[in-house]
C-alpha cells in the first residue's frame, strides 16, 4: 500500500521498517499488558555486561547503516548521495547524543542507554530522504534533531507514557524508531516541496530515486501527480503505517493472550536461564534452584 499504491519515496525504510515495526510492537505491548500498571521486574534493568555488549552491537550497526540505506538505490549519484547523507546524519546524531546525555545526566556522565540508541537515530530519520539532493547542513540538522528527540524521549517521554497510558516500552523502541521515523517522514514532505524550487526547475530530477534525467522523471513518476500530491502521499504513507501497525499490533497482542497459547508467568519474564545456559563468574558452577523452579512452572 505505502510503496506501490501511494508511491511513497522511502529508500531507507524509515516508514516501512522503523515506524511500522515500532508501533506494531507498541500495539502488541499494550494489548498484552492492557491497562494494568506494571511493577519493575528485578531483572528488567540492564547490567554493566549487557550494556557493553549492546554498545558493541551499536558500533556494528553504525558502521554498516549507510550500506543498509543505500543498497536499494540505483548505482551512481543516488547511491553516493544516500551513503554521504547517512554518514553525515549519523555523525551528527552521535555527537549530539554525547552532548545531550552529558547535560541531562548527573555530574556530566554519559548514559550507555543514550549512546546505544541516540547515535543510531540519525540513520533512522535520514532513510526516507537519503537519496534526495540536499545540502550537507540539512543532513547534519536532521541527525542532530533526531538524536535530541531520542535522548529526551528516554528521559521524559517513556516514563510519561508509562504513567499516563500504562504503555510498557522495555527497549525504548518509540524513542529510537518511532520519533526519528516521524521526523524523517516530515522531512521528506519538506524536501519534496523545497526541491520543487530547485535551480533546474524540476524537482523530479533531484528526487528521483533512480537518478534519471529531468524529462524522464517528469514523464514518469511525478508527471501525472505533481509535487503537491507527492508531498501529500509522503504524509499519507506515515498515517497508513502508524494506523495499520497499531491495529495489527493490538490484534496480535490480543491473540497472544489466548489461554491456549500458554503464556509463561510474569515472574519468569526477563529470565534467560530458562532457555540459555548462563553461569555468572562470581558464582560457582552448580544447579540453580530458581531456574529449576522456573522451568517447572513454565512446563506446567
Amino acid at each position: 500500500v505505502i510503496v506501490t499504491c501511494l508511491g511513497v519515496l522511502d529508500v531507507g525504510g524509515t516508514i516501512t521498517i522503523h515506524v511500522f515495526s515500532c508501533y506494531f510492537g507498541l500495539g502488541v505491548s499494550k494489548a498484552l499488558f492492557r491497562a494494568t500498571q506494571q511493577q519493575l521486574h528485578p531483572k528488567e534493568t540492564p547490567t554493566p555486561r549487557s550494556d557493553l555488549v549492546s554498545l558493541v552491537g551499536t558500533l556494528i550497526l553504525w558502521v554498516f547503516w549507510p550500506s543498509f540505506v543505500a543498497v536499494l538505490c540505483q548505482p551512481g549519484d543516488a547511491q553516493q548521495r544516500a551513503i554521504l547523507n547517512t554518514l553525515l546524519a549519523m555523525s551528527a546524531s552521535a555527537i549530539t547524543t554525547v552532548v545531550a546525555s552529558s547535560l541531562l545526566e548527573r555530574d556530566g556522565k554519559l548514559s550507555l542507554g543514550h549512546l546505544q540508541n541516540g547515535s543510531l537515530a540519525g540513520g533512522v530519520a535520514i532513510g526516507e530522504v537519503a537519496d534526495m539532493a540536499m545540502p550537507p547542513v540539512a543532513a547534519l540538522a536532521l541527525g542532530s534533531l533526531s538524536a535530541l528527540m531520542c535522548v529526551l524521549g528516554f528521559r521524559f517521554l517513556t516514563p510519561l507514557l508509562g504513567r499516563k497510558l500504562t504503555l510498557h516500552d522495555q527497549c525504548g523502541i518509540h524513542n529510537l524508531h518511532g520519533l526519528p521515523g516521524i521526523l524523517g517522514a516530515a522531512a521528506s514532505v519538506v524536501a519534496v516541496l523545497v526541491a520543487s524550487k530547485g535551480t533546474s526547475g524540476s524537482c523530479s530530477s533531484q528526487l528521483s530515486p533512480a537518478g534519471g534525467n529531468a524529462s524522464e522523471a517528469v514523464e514518469g513518476q511525478w508527471g501525472a501527480r505533481g509535487v503537491g500530491r507527492q508531498a501529500l502521499c509522503q504524509a499519507a504513507g506515515l498515517a497508513v503505517a502508524v494506523s495499520g501497525s497499531l491495529l495489527v499490533g493490538l490484534l496480535t497482542g490480543a491473540t497472544l493472550r489466548l489461554p491456549c497459547l500458554a503464556r509463561p508467568p510474569e515472574r519468569l519474564c526477563f529470565d534467560d536461564s530458562l532457555y540459555f545456559k548462563i553461569q555468572d563468574q562470581a558464582e560457582s558452577p552448580g544447579p540453580d534452584s530458581s531456574a529449576e523452579e522456573g522451568a517447572l512452572a513454565l512446563k506446567e
